[in-house]
């Protein structure tokens, strides 16, 4: 009998759009399951503030006949109110996260998908939270992941992610960037089926340095991994001058661009496909996608939100697990013995 995926969903902060756009993609039929690990009553709820029905089954584990939308219940501290942030919710917030990545861990579900969350919001109740990324990373043992945004026809993945940019050159060292091209490598391979993978590198300072004039990062930091990473037979072109890596000349037969940093690579990529953009966490030991836009407060509970980027999300994490599930039901077929 063969499986279905199980894909995990955290609609995040409780009184922005994520709710409302869990519940827009819960409302097409889903040859999978779709858990939505959140507070049922808050579903319900905003469901009927937006006028749309809303029907989940509560989740029971692995084993149903039928592919539907389940509800994993976390109850938030305090009532919701839509486009109001309240600070004693982000523990749920937080609690909802952690269950996925445990769900994920021991196979309950087979990749997380996550709504958007808001940082300042979750810090403001004194926890310390810098994004999903370094949380999902954190949370689950992995020494060193890559955030990588993607929208059709373009791949971004960044060398560091949430820092002020005073903090970017002394973070960008051989060894972190050596080992976020190695997982950026590994992970277009496995999980996107690219068998040889062709990788643009971003400079750091402008026009690449200039050859050592407008910094030295370059020449004492990219160019000797690039080097040594190419000797070990990587395809990887650069460093480009970031004002020139992403016109379509130099983007032709590249599979991904490697930015330096958060705000070199990802306005490029929204400028490019807003609303399909999706961001994904590489290195970590389960697929993680994610929507590629915020709270958007204002919208919440009026209907207005778009579910492109959630629904583009999911369909992401359902391609990138297809190897996996291939396997796990290859292994399920009885072998025949003579």
């Amino acid at each position: 009998m063969t499986r279905r995926p199980i894909i995990a969903l955290t609609p995040g902060e409780p009184a922005g759009i994520g709710p409302d756009v869990a519940i827009a993609f819960a409302q097409q039929a889903p040859d999978f399951d779709l858990v939505l690990i959140a507070d049922s009553a808050l579903l319900t709820a905003r469901a009927a503030q937006l006028k749309t029905a809303f029907d989940a089954r509560p989740w029971g584990g692995r084993g149903h006949d039928i592919p539907a939308v389940y509800v994993l219940p976390i109850a938030t501290s305090h009532p919701v109110q839509a486009g109001r942030l309240d600070p004693a919710n982000s523990p749920y917030v937080i609690e909802c996260l952690r269950r996925a990545v445990h769900g994920c861990r021991n196979r309950e579900f087979d990749a997380l998908v996550t709504g958007p969350v808001h940082k300042g919001v979750i810090n403001d109740a004194g926890i310390a939270f810098t994004g999903h990324t370094e949380f999902l990373a954190a949370e689950s043992g992995t020494e060193q992941v890559v955030m990588m945004l993607a929208a059709p026809g373009l791949r971004v993945a960044l060398a560091t992610t949430h820092l002020p940019l005073s903090e970017v050159s002394r973070a960008i060292t051989r060894a972190h960037l050596t080992g976020v091209l190695r997982i950026l490598h590994a992970d277009l391979r496995a999980k996107f089926g690219i068998p040889d993978p062709q990788i643009l590198v971003c400079g750091l300072n402008p026009h690449a340095g200039e050859g050592g004039h407008l910094g030295r990062e370059e020449i004492e930091v990219i160019e000797p991994v690039l080097a040594a990473l190419r000797a070990e037979g990587f395809k990887l072109r650069g460093p480009v001058p970031a004002d020139t890596a992403f016109i379509p000349a130099s983007l032709v037969g590249m599979d991904a661009v490697l930015a330096m940093y958060h705000d070199q690579g990802l306005p490029v990529l929204k400028a490019h496909d807003f609303a399909h953009a999706i961001n994904i966490t590489l290195g970590l030991p389960f697929v993680r996608t994610s929507v590629d836009h915020g709270t958007a407060l204002e919208l919440a509970g009026s209907g207005r939100a778009d579910a492109s980027s959630l629904r583009a999300a999911v369909e992401a994490a359902l391609r990138m697990i297809k190897p996996q599930m291939n396997t796990d039901n290859k292994s399920r077929v009885p072998s025949r013995e003579s």
